[in-house]
C-alpha cells in the first residue's frame, strides 16, 4: 500500500489547499476567503483526520504570516477546527447537496464562533446581553460575505478535484 504522503490525492489535494491559503493574500471582500473550503476539503479527501487538521492549519499559518496575525486569531482557528472536524462528514460521501449543506453550515459555525470572540475580546461591545446581540447585529454584512466565499471556494476546491480525477484516473484510486 501506498504511503499517504506520496499518493496522488495527497499531492493534488494538499497543492489545491496551499493555492487556495494563498488566495487569501490577493484583495478580497471581507470575510470572502477559502477558510471553511480548506477545512471541509481537507476532511472530505485527506483521508486521516490528523493530517487534514496539520495540513489545513500549517496552510492558514502560512498565509497569516504574510497577513499578519491578531488578536482574535483562537477564535478564527478554533472555528476553523470545528469546521475541520466537522468535515469529517464529507469523508466518502461528496456530492453537491453535502458539500452545500456542510459549506452552510461552516459559515454559520464561523459566523458564531468569531463573532463571540469580538464580543468577549474585542472591548467593542459591552459584555451584557446588549452588546452580546449588538455584536452579531454589526456583523450580519460580513455573513453574508462569507456565506458567498465559503461557496465560491467549495466549488472551486471540490470542483477542481472532481475535474482532476476525471482527467487523470490514479486519482480515482486513491
Amino acid at each position: 500500500m501506498k504511503n499517504i504522503l506520496t499518493s496522488n490525492t495527497f499531492l493534488v489535494s494538499t497543492f489545491l489547499i496551499v493555492m487556495a491559503a494563498l488566495s487569501r493574500l490577493v484583495p478580497h471582500l471581507p470575510n470572502f476567503t477559502p477558510i471553511a473550503a480548506i477545512g471541509l476539503f481537507a476532511a472530505a479527501y485527506l483521508g486521516d483526520r490528523k493530517l487534514a487538521v496539520l495540513i489545513s492549519i500549517s496552510a492558514m499559518l502560512l498565509s497569516d504570516v504574510f497577513i499578519g496575525f491578531h488578536s482574535s486569531m483562537i477564535w478564527v482557528y478554533g472555528a476553523f477546527l470545528v469546521i475541520i472536524l466537522g468535515g469529517n462528514y464529507l469523508k466518502n460521501k461528496v456530492s453537491v447537496l453535502n458539500v452545500f449543506i456542510a459549506s452552510m453550515a461552516s459559515s454559520i459555525v464561523f459566523f458564531l464562533v468569531t463573532n463571540f470572540g469580538v464580543w468577549i475580546g474585542s472591548g467593542m461591545y459591552s459584555i451584557d446581553f446588549k452588546g452580546f446581540i449588538e455584536c452579531y447585529v454589526m456583523a450580519i454584512p460580513f455573513f453574508g460575505n462569507t456565506l458567498m466565499g465559503d461557496l465560491f471556494y467549495c466549488t472551486v476546491l471540490f470542483g477542481s478535484y472532481e475535474m482532476a480525477k476525471r482527467s487523470f484516473p490514479k486519482l480515482q484510486l486513491a
